[in-house]
């Protein structure tokens, strides 16, 4: 293992979260306050860091109030001045998210053509602003998103569903908000960094339908609870479409992106004088698959120097999938991570790191884990079997007894996953 290889790929991870900081990205697009009020509201893992930046630059004598909501242990230090900030459930919503949404609908109601609603989306906010459609309940919805959850659909397919199952996403908040005008700052964490996608879009025009909803549960075998059918069939659980003139006076501004920050970490590896190829910042497919894949490319670095000669990095971001099997712990970017380790084999100087730039990959307290070329070897010696543990869905249960994780806790931004393969 090289300590000095480790620590260029830690510090390539820290450049790509550091690049996405609301503290960075925010006040440069924040609008000039409106002749009304500024109803400041907002969900996701970036959202309190999101509300901190509006409220250290908004002018002081401007009317400004708002509510945002993030993930449990992803809020501020301390209270803030204007804005509320509370925590709830994700990925599973729970019925503090529930409140929220309700609270933030409640809030944009009533507004006038001189008021703002200034509006802060980042990655999680499908979970965290949960308003069940009317007659759907909360269990319902949290049924159907573990089940999706375990399908391994991408996400666009589940945002594509919670909106249909949703009284606040799919363009259904900008419609509440109307007449006022709507300016939505976002923190992109899905591939193509498309709009209706992130947060599912509460502000956005919804290109799906409810029949595409039913479709993706009917592919991926679930069984959904029958007030979900029902909602499902009716004519109201189709959202606002593009050309409804609630969107008249709503735009989005995206604000950081996945491809900013491997553009941020390719810099880092080009200073250590290490060539970076990024790879992409869209790459989908199931974790273990998407590893075997870039494992060859690795070796053909190493063995050809193509696509590069070494030293040098494979740089990629995206949400890989996992679809679970095993009883074991772990997201997806540990999942990656076993895969890669398997499909390499201990190949020699090869190391490799990946990590959720929101600090937690799936359910666990860690951001991602290092790869490298002894790992295997590590593992073995303590009565590990990397590829059992792999079958299991357990990443968490290989690399946590070698010292291998990679803990930031919560970065409070999101950008999706960072993966980078040095090959020396």
């Amino acid at each position: 293992m090289s300590e000095g290889d480790l620590d260029l790929l830690r510090r390539m991870f820290a450049a790509a979260v550091d690049a996405a900081a609301p503290s960075r990205c925010v006040p440069p697009h924040l609008p000039p306050p409106p002749k009304g009020r500024t109803v400041v509201i907002g969900a996701g893992k970036a959202a309190a860091a999101m509300a901190e930046a509006v409220e250290a630059h908004w002018p002081d004598e401007a009317p400004m109030s708002g509510l945002v909501v993030t993930r449990y242990g992803h809020g501020s230090k301390k209270p803030l001045g204007r804005i509320e900030v509370v925590e709830a459930s994700h990925p599973v919503p729970d019925a503090a998210g529930q409140a929220a949404a309700a609270r933030i609908l409640a809030m944009v109601r009533g507004l006038t053509a001189d008021d703002l609603v200034l509006v802060l989306m980042s990655g999680g906010a499908s979970s965290l602003l949960a308003l069940p459609a009317p007659g759907i309940s909360l269990a319902d919805k949290q049924a159907v998103n573990r089940a999706l959850l375990k399908s391994g659909a991408n996400i666009q397919a589940m945002n594509c569903v919670r909106k249909h199952l949703s009284a606040i996403k799919g363009g259904r908040l900008a419609a509440a908000a109307a007449p006022a005008a709507i300016v939505t700052l976002m923190i992109s964490d899905v591939p193509g960094d498309d709009p209706s996608v992130i947060g599912s879009g509460p502000t956005v025009p919804d290109a799906t339908t409810a029949e595409d909803a039913r479709a993706i549960l009917r592919r991926a075998g679930i069984a959904v609870p029958e007030p979900v059918a029902a909602w499902l069939a009716r004519p109201e659980a189709e959202t606002p479409k593009p050309g409804d003139p609630a969107f008249a006076r709503a735009r989005e501004i995206m604000i950081a992106t996945p491809f900013a920050s491997l553009e941020a970490a390719a810099a880092v590896a080009r200073a250590a004088g290490v060539t970076p190829l990024i790879l992409g910042d869209a790459i989908e497919g199931e974790a273990r698959e998407v590893a075997a894949v870039m494992a060859g490319m690795a070796r053909s670095c190493a063995a050809h120097g193509a696509p590069l000669a070494p030293p040098c990095v494979l740089v990629s971001g995206g949400e890989t999938t996992v679809t679970v099997r095993g009883g074991g712990r772990g997201g997806r970017n540990l999942e990656f991570l076993a895969g890669l380790a398997v499909a390499l084999g201990g190949a020699p100087g090869i190391h490799a790191i990946a990590g959720d730039t929101d600090g937690i990959d799936g359910t666990e307290d860690n951001a991602g884990a290092v790869l490298a070329p002894d790992t295997l070897a590590r593992a073995r010696a303590i009565g590990l079997d990397p590829a059992a543990r792999l079958a299991d869905n357990d990443g968490y249960g290989l690399f946590a007894p070698l010292g291998d994780l990679v803990v930031t806790g919560p970065t409070r931004t999101n950008v999706n996953d960072f993966r980078a393969i040095l090959i020396r």
